[in-house]
């Protein structure tokens, strides 16, 4: 079976079970038929994973590395859609609390990874 260099990735698999998370959030929120909400959730969540991957095609570190932002910001853009359901009583202080360790954790790793990548 064919393997991609993002499958060995810890910050990919790390970003899929966000996303994951974020998906099931997004079911809910659809059937309270707030589409925007959950298509806006499932677009950020999958941004994340989706640049991982893409920059590890790059046959160059520094794009790789303009790739790894996009999905460091994309990880800010899901903690700020997170506070916002979060605020409209959509989401409960717990579940906040615990995938913005998550993104956190996440945000670090990426960091980590970029910097450990030779220009």
């Amino acid at each position: 079976m064919a393997k991609f260099r993002f499958q060995d990735l810890e910050i990919w698999k790390l970003s899929l079970e966000i996303s994951d998370k974020l998906f099931d959030i997004a079911d809910v929120l659809e059937q309270k038929k707030l589409f925007r909400f959950a298509d806006q959730l499932r677009g950020s969540g999958m941004s994340v994973s989706n640049n991982i991957s893409a920059g590890s095609g790059s046959f160059l570190n520094a794009e790789f590395k303009q790739y790894l932002n996009i999905a460091h910001r994309s990880v800010f853009e899901n903690a700020n859609i997170l506070t916002i359901l979060n605020r409209k009583k959509l989401l409960s202080e717990i579940e906040l609390n615990n995938l913005l360790e998550q993104l956190d954790l996440l945000s670090r790793r990426i960091t980590s990874f970029r910097n450990s990548l030779n220009n």
